[in-house]
């Protein structure tokens, strides 16, 4: 007996992801240490420095650039 899914319940490795789950936006602000997250990098004061003008020049939109 095997402890796999059964290949009905499985989804497509080549089915796309629809739109409505790739947004990154929840309502809320986004925080420095949301776009430092986004990034990849650490949480450090300096890249925390970073995101602050990051989002003061793009606003959440720099979120946006940052995610597929």
């Amino acid at each position: 007996m095997s402890t796999s899914e059964p290949t009905a319940s499985r989804q497509p490795e080549d089915r796309a992801t629809p739109d409505r789950l790739l947004h990154a936006r929840t309502g809320t602000d986004v925080s420095p240490e949301d776009l430092v997250l986004a990034s990849g990098k650490d949480l450090t004061p300096r890249n925390l420095e970073w995101a602050k003008r990051k989002l003061a020049a793009e606003g959440p939109a720099a979120l946006e650039k940052l995610l597929p």
